[in-house]
This record gives structure tokens, C-alpha cells and sequence, in this order.
């Protein structure tokens, strides 16, 4: 080998490696501007996702603070129906003392003061027909009390229709006792 084609030898080598440094080179500056495009692109992404978590945080106090005012009034709702309950039981109460006083008023109402006034303490059980009895029997023993023979009721004809006929007679003139 000659020195010429030592010096072409390398020529030659120092060319490779120098195309080869520039295409590093030019390799390394369009990673970087694809790592700046890319971090460009990551931070709009987090801004974005950042408006988006603001977003929810925001609907998330509303609906915390929404959820505190439906407490409220939910809660201003029990008052006011303990209020109109205990509104209601006073009318309640007001209604029994007036129906006791009309009971007591009224001369056909049976009361047992009446009963024990009039000396019919005997007789305490028999409720005549046309009468209303203060006691708090159930209906069932005052039909047995009054029927001998303790038949059912269902046995009795009824005295208060007539016989083959559809109507029967109105029970609204007679007093009742509540």
C-alpha cells in the first residue's frame, strides 16, 4: 500500500464519521423539538385537564352546598309538620271536648252520669233501641246483650225494614256518639 491510498483509506474513514456526526446531530435536534412539541402538548393537556378539575370541584361545592340546603329544608319541614300536628291534636282535643259536652247536653245520649243519676246501674248492659250508649263496648256484645237466648245477630230479623221491601229506614235522625 502506497501512501496515496492510505491517505484515501483515511480520507475515507474521516468522511463516515463525519456524515455520521452530522446525521446524530441532526437526529438529537429533532428529538429535542419533538420533546419540546410534545411537552408543549403535555402542558395544554394539563391546563386543560386542570380547568376541567376545577370544573368539578366547583360542581362538586354546589352540590355539597346543595345537598346542606335540602338538609335545611328537610329539616324546616319536620318543624313545621310537628307543628301542624300538634296544631291537629289541640283541634283533636278541642273536637272531643266538644262532642263529651254535647254529650252531656243532649238528652238522648245514655252518658254514665245520666246512668248512675237515673238509678240504672241495673241495667247497665240492655241498650234500649233509639239510644246511644257512652260505654265502650264493641257492637258485637251489645247485639248479644240485647237478643235472648244469645243468638247472633244474623238470626234477628231486622226491625227496621219492612218485610219484602228494598228500603230501609234512615238512621241519620238518631243521635251518635263518637
Amino acid at each position: 500500500m502506497d501512501s496515496g491510498q492510505l491517505i484515501g483509506i483515511i480520507v475515507g474513514i474521516v468522511v463516515v464519521l463525519a456524515i455520521v456526526a452530522v446525521a446524530i446531530v441532526i437526529t438529537r435536534k429533532r428529538k429535542v423539538a419533538a420533546d419540546r412539541d410534545r411537552a408543549a402538548e403535555l402542558r395544554e393537556k394539563a391546563k386543560t385537564d386542570e380547568f376541567g378539575a376545577r370544573e368539578r370541584e366547583a360542581k362538586a361545592a354546589r352540590a355539597e352546598a346543595d345537598a346542606q340546603q335540602a338538609e335545611l329544608d328537610a329539616e324546616r319541614l319536620r318543624q313545621e309538620a310537628r307543628g301542624r300536628q300538634e296544631e291537629a291534636d289541640k283541634v283533636r282535643t278541642n273536637v272531643q271536648e266538644q262532642m263529651r259536652k254535647a254529650d252531656e247536653v243532649d238528652p238522648d245520649v245514655v252518658t254514665s252520669k245520666r246512668k248512675d243519676a237515673a238509678g240504672d246501674s241495673q241495667n247497665r248492659g240492655n241498650v234500649q233501641p233509639g239510644q246511644v250508649t257512652d260505654d265502650r263496648m264493641s257492637a258485637d256484645r251489645v247485639r248479644d246483650d240485647n237478643v235472648p237466648g244469645s243468638q247472633s245477630n244474623e238470626d234477628v230479623p231486622r226491625k227496621d225494614t219492612v218485610q219484602g221491601s228494598t228500603e230501609t229506614n234512615s238512621r241519620d235522625d238518631r243521635p251518635r256518639n263518637l
